[in-house]
């Protein structure tokens, strides 16, 4: 059983949303980098001020490898879509179940591969 083409547009509006949410927030985070400002190599802060700067920088780096392994799912997921190959289980080429992809709309796995892949 196929997705509905109303669904997969359904899904492919929220997945391009989605997209240009995550962008817009990759792009803010890199701005809040501390290592991001050019003028930081000159500046002679106190050693507390460059701990500071690094648990920062840490802590960017870890949100935006994250939104950036988000955005990739989407990327793939919407290519997917393009290649009439979204909505089948990588695992035992049946069809994910439509409340699974309205809920997760980059899962890869029906629910039961999804279980046995977690054990």
């Amino acid at each position: 059983m196929k997705l509905s083409a109303q669904a997969l547009d359904k899904i492919k509006r929220q997945l391009n949303e989605e997209e240009k949410r995550v962008s817009l927030n990759l792009e803010s985070l890199k701005k809040q980098d501390p290592f991001s400002d050019p003028d930081r190599l000159i500046d002679n802060a106190a050693s507390d001020a460059e701990a500071n700067e690094e648990t920062s920088h840490d802590r960017v780096e870890a949100i935006e490898k994250q939104l950036q392994f988000q955005l990739e799912d989407i990327q793939k997921a919407l290519g997917r879509i393009k290649d009439g190959k979204y909505g089948i289980c990588q695992n035992c080429g049946n069809m994910i179940e439509e409340d699974r992809l309205a809920a997760k709309p980059t899962a890869l796995y029906c629910m039961d591969c999804e279980k046995r892949l977690e054990r």
